[in-house]
């Protein structure tokens, strides 16, 4: 089967341009490494960037990468006609058997939709969602996104969710609706470290947002410091020019001064699974998240979980050891919950991470992926 794979190159997400490396959401990059010891497999992935950039022709024996030069003024501006065109006459010259788009916050789907074959789009976010929870100014990014959305999905061979949670937010909207969980990345099955002690460090993963709700996390941060508790808690992730951001820097600049909160930046894929390892737990308390990679990574790693009872969250940690939700709003209830931990000692699970190995391995996941693309071909037959 010849698939074409249509992701964003985060070195567009990023404008970071000089890298020689092409970059990936950690679903995506997983799922190439499933796809890589299935025999029979054909793999095109098909990236747009906003300059040219440098890429090896292969990520793997069987999976080649395209990166397409599309000029400023075929994105959004113009509903991505730039990159939908640039898509068509690659898939043209590449003849797949089956188009999957990533995404529908950008030109992934759009360009599915439009590629002339059977196509799926996967979702990552749901921008829709997203726009009712923080109603976007008209115009804006999120104001169009959420609109191409509706009709990204009602035009696609069928929709694929990341959670029970995606799938029921976009059902109404697509003519065919699975479920498939993002896989997690190798690095994160390699045997964990053994059970001896660590810091008492808490890592939240994840953009410096209004959504993933870092500056609450900091008051947390702070009401365990006046109970003269030890322990720290540390920040990675991208940090974007806006306002909230800058808040959440100027906020935690007294608490790095007093060594109980961190901002580390963002951390390179090859360290994540070691930046996990060096710490005893993990807290991710957003406003709303479809299927949050970070919550997998951190109970994969065997970390005591923290976490907001929203989205896919209920899904991706219940039922795992050392896993513990709480309502969005309950930040009393997680305080309390941290305390509690840290005067026990910061214990860690030993079991959560054959639970994850089992759910969310690369090469399960491709194989459901396969099944889907069976599916819609036969369909079409």
């Amino acid at each position: 089967m010849k698939i074409a794979f249509l992701c964003t190159d985060f070195r567009e997400d990023r404008r970071d341009y000089a890298k020689t490396a092409p970059c990936f959401a950690p679903g995506s990059t997983s799922l190439f490494q499933g796809f890589a010891s299935k025999p029979g497999v054909e793999m095109h992935v098909i990236s747009c960037t906003q300059r040219p950039v440098a890429a090896p022709e292969k990520l793997a024996p069987n999976i080649w990468f395209h990166g397409l030069h599309v000029p400023k003024i075929g994105w959004l501006r113009t509903g991505y006609q730039g990159c939908i065109r640039a898509v068509r006459r690659k898939l043209k010259e590449l003849q797949p058997d089956i188009v999957h788009g990533i995404g529908t916050e950008r030109d992934c789907g759009i360009s599915a939709v439009f590629s002339g074959f059977p196509n799926v789009v996967t979702m990552a976010g749901v921008m829709s969602e997203q726009a009712r929870l923080f109603p976007p100014s008209f115009g804006s990014y999120l104001w169009l996104t959420a609109r191409l959305e509706n009709f990204i999905l009602s035009r696609a061979g069928g929709v694929i969710g990341n959670s029970l949670y995606s799938e029921a937010l976009v059902r109404s909207r697509a003519r065919k609706t699975w479920v498939v969980y993002p896989a997690l990345r190798r690095a994160f099955f390699e045997p964990p470290p053994d059970a001896a002690p660590r810091p008492c460090v808490l890592l939240n993963a994840g953009v410096i947002s209004p959504r993933k709700r870092q500056l609450e996390l900091l008051d947390v941060a702070e009401a365990l410091h006046r109970r003269g508790l030890k322990f720290a808690f540390h920040f990675i992730g991208v940090l974007p020019s806006e306002p909230y951001a800058a808040a959440f820097l100027e906020k935690i600049k007294p608490m790095e001064a007093k060594s109980y909160a961190r901002y580390l930046g963002t951390l390179p894929e090859s360290e994540l699974a070691a930046g996990f390892d060096s710490v005893a737990g993990s807290v991710h308390f957003p406003l709303e998240d479809a299927a949050p990679a970070a919550v997998c990574e951190a109970l994969a790693r065997n970390l005591k979980f923290f976490g907001a009872q929203v989205g896919g969250i209920v899904e991706l940690a219940g039922g795992v050891p050392g896993a513990e939700l709480f309502e969005k709003d309950d930040w009393a209830g997680l305080t309390d919950a941290i305390a509690r931990w840290i005067e026990q000692g910061h214990p860690r699970p030993v079991e959560a991470a054959a639970v994850m190995r089992q759910r969310f391995h690369p090469e399960s996941i491709a194989r459901q992926h396969l099944e889907i693309y069976h599916e819609v071909l036969e369909s079409r037959s």
